[in-house]
């Protein structure tokens, strides 16, 4: 498939763009106009260098309110666009976007808008160029693809085709079936943008907040199939509008861009293999399935993992007397942990509670130390468990992830591992080793340490889920790579009150719930989030929820090891038997533990946070009751509020 994007999707000048779409592994380029009216240099050079940096220019875009016009504006427009002609054969873009009239002189006349774009591919053809013409969701009288097309094939020239965006469908709800019924050859371009759902004009949401396939909330995947279904051959490529992404680096876009194609075309792969081989899709559709395999090919990654639990978090700290390891090692000791290993030839060291497994790494000259002296003590690696850990990093490398290899000293299981977003490492740990394995083959255990599970000391037992602090800009790059690379699913956004601004927040895992990340991004540089960010850089953990099967119990135990916890107001326990039926014992049992309380309508939360560590780190402590599926989102107002006033 021949992967394209627009360079209104990236920041940078146009040479810094077309480099990092270049080094992300892209065929060719929209070109946005305002990025070659300031471009130093003529079309002819910019054709040279997309060149020699093996990219093609696929498309001019865009020119605009050309259609249904009278007859003086649309002499002057065939003028306008013969001088972007000229430009087009000097660089090599063979096709031109012509988007719908937004222009309140548009007449609402489609044979008239038929002749005149018929002329302008007559003039096209003249010199071997095409016109695709577009429907804007905000056009004046034509806003839907059914309508764009309409037109074209009123127009019936060879060099007049229809460009489909998923955008300007899917925003207005518009089913995209219809588009199976466009012979494919008549589709000259075709352009993939997500969004997330917002209550918003169209195109204050068009030119502000588009996102990549799978960072968003539209069915991009159904509108690429059916394009695919209609028999299209041409480029795939994304054009985005977001003002995020017009502030980011912008090799960090690219590869997201790469990753984003990859990821829907191995989703439209899988789902068009399944249609021409299930017997109960209707001959028609079956053979048009074949048919996009036979002409078609689409990216084939290694398959998703299977992801069953968080087996180990590590720690970046430093060693010494003095230094944060011993802390931190004091730290996950009156949260219950034992100390039961030391590493067979580096400084680190084991925590354990019934299946939680802490690693505090002190070792000079390693990652961990490179990830210590740029954020301090803090989360640098998650080890997560899966039954083929290698056919996990073979996926995410092909779907743009960088590997990580450590140094092996003698006697450790090699395990893979790749670099997430932000720079910290994710390992792949195989499920064949069992919940201990790995520790018993990398660490020399210790005399004392026990061999049955030590939950009873506090009752922890598990890991919940993993909390990260992101930059703003990272939010979107995290739902992309959880669900391409990780295969978790993202669930609802929510916006969170912080006494100076807000987080927004949301939740992905897999879909047992074994594996459970919660992303934070703070929309105001003086939360705590964000504060916490200025020192530990984006993309860090910063916090880890740690389950139970009795809160109060744990929560007692914890306080009898000396822990702190973040106090809770108690006007929050007397509103919140306004808001919820609750038995009167356990209100009280709360309020004298501390504990708060979320109810859904599958079951109830029930969690507490600790006072922070070090770079705002801290833990929480839940219990989940029945079939409850959030993090108790209600209540971060009170968390953040309490630690604000600490």
């Amino acid at each position: 498939m021949h992967r394209s994007i627009a360079t209104v999707s990236l920041s940078g000048t146009l040479r810094q763009k077309l480099e990092s779409i270049s080094a992300a592994g892209f065929d060719g380029i929209e070109l946005f106009e305002n990025d070659f009216i300031n471009f130093n240099g003529s079309a002819a050079e910019l054709g040279r260098i997309t060149k020699d940096l093996g990219l093609s220019i696929d498309l001019y875009q865009p020119f605009r309110d050309f259609e249904a016009m009278p007859e003086p504006q649309f002499r002057r427009s065939l003028e306008r666009a013969e001088r972007k002609f000229d430009l087009m054969q000097a660089m090599g873009a063979p096709l031109v976007l012509c988007c719908s009239n937004t222009s309140p002189a548009t007449l609402d006349d489609p044979a008239l808008a038929a002749a005149q774009l018929h002329e302008l591919a007559e003039r096209a053809a003249r010199r071997n160029l095409r016109v695709g013409f577009e429907a804007l969701a905000w056009g004046r009288k034509t806003h839907l693809y059914s309508q764009a097309w309409d037109i074209v094939r009123r127009a019936d020239h060879p060099h007049l085709g229809l460009i489909l965006d998923s955008f300007h469908t899917l925003s207005l709800k518009d089913d995209p079936a219809g588009i199976v019924e466009i012979p494919g050859d008549k589709i000259f371009f075709l352009q993939m943008a997500d969004a997330p759902l917002l209550d918003m004009s169209v195109l204050q949401w068009a030119r502000h907040h588009r996102l990549f396939p799978a960072q968003g909330d539209l069915d991009v995947v159904t509108f690429f199939e059916k394009t695919l279904l209609a028999g299209y051959t041409g480029p795939l490529s994304l054009e985005i509008f977001n003002d995020v992404f017009r502030e980011t680096p912008n090799r960090r876009t690219a590869v997201d861009a790469m990753r984003s194609l990859l990821y829907l075309e191995s989703q439209v792969r899988d789902r068009l293999e399944a249609r021409s081989e299930t017997q109960s899709t209707t001959r028609k559709t079956s053979t048009r399935a074949q048919r996009v395999g036979d002409t078609i090919e689409l990216f084939s990654p290694p398959p998703m993992p299977a992801l069953s639990g968080i087996t180990f978090i590590e720690f970046a700290a430093s060693e010494g007397p003095a230094g944060s390891a011993g802390t931190l090692g004091a730290l996950l000791q009156q949260l219950g942990f034992k100390r039961v290993g030391q590493h067979r030839s580096k400084a680190v060291a084991l925590y354990r509670q019934g299946d939680i497994h802490l690693i505090v790494n002190a070792q000079p000259d390693s990652f961990a130390r490179s990830r210590f002296e740029a954020h301090g003590t803090s989360v640098c690696a998650l080890g997560i468990r899966t039954d083929d850990p290698q056919g996990a990093a073979a996926r995410a490398t092909a779907m743009r992830s960088q590997r990580h290899d450590s140094p092996l000293g003698p006697d450790e299981v090699q395990v893979p591992a790749i670099v997430a977003p932000g720079g910290n490492l994710v390992h792949f740990v195989p499920s064949s080793l069992g919940s201990r394995g790995l520790y018993e083959a990398d660490f020399v255990m210790e005399d004392d340490a026990p061999s049955t599970s030590d939950a009873a000391v506090v009752g922890l037992h598990s890991i919940d889920h993993v909390a990260l602090g992101l930059a703003v800009d990272q939010l979107d790059t995290w739902v992309l790579f959880s669900r391409a690379v990780l295969g978790l699913e993202p669930g609802e956004s929510l916006e969170l009150a912080d006494p100076f601004g807000l987080i927004r927040s949301r939740g992905v895992a897999n879909a047992d719930r074994s594996v459970r990340l919660v992303l934070n991004v703070s929309m105001s540089q003086r939360t705590r989030t964000a504060r916490t960010l200025s020192v530990t850089g984006g993309g860090a953990v910063h916090h880890i929820a740690l389950a139970c099967d009795d809160i109060f119990e744990t929560v007692a135990a914890l306080r009898g090891n000396g822990l702190r916890f973040v106090p809770i107001s108690g006007n929050y326990y007397d509103d919140l038997q306004t808001r919820l039926d609750i038995d009167a014992a356990l209100l009280d049992r709360m309020r004298a533990a501390g504990v708060l309380f979320d109810r859904s309508a599958t079951g109830d939360y029930l969690h507490i946070y600790t006072e922070s560590f070090e770079q705002g780190l801290f833990f929480e402590v839940v219990q989940r009751i029945g079939a409850y599926d959030g993090y108790g989102a209600s209540n971060a107002p009170a968390r953040m509020a309490s630690q604000a006033q600490e």
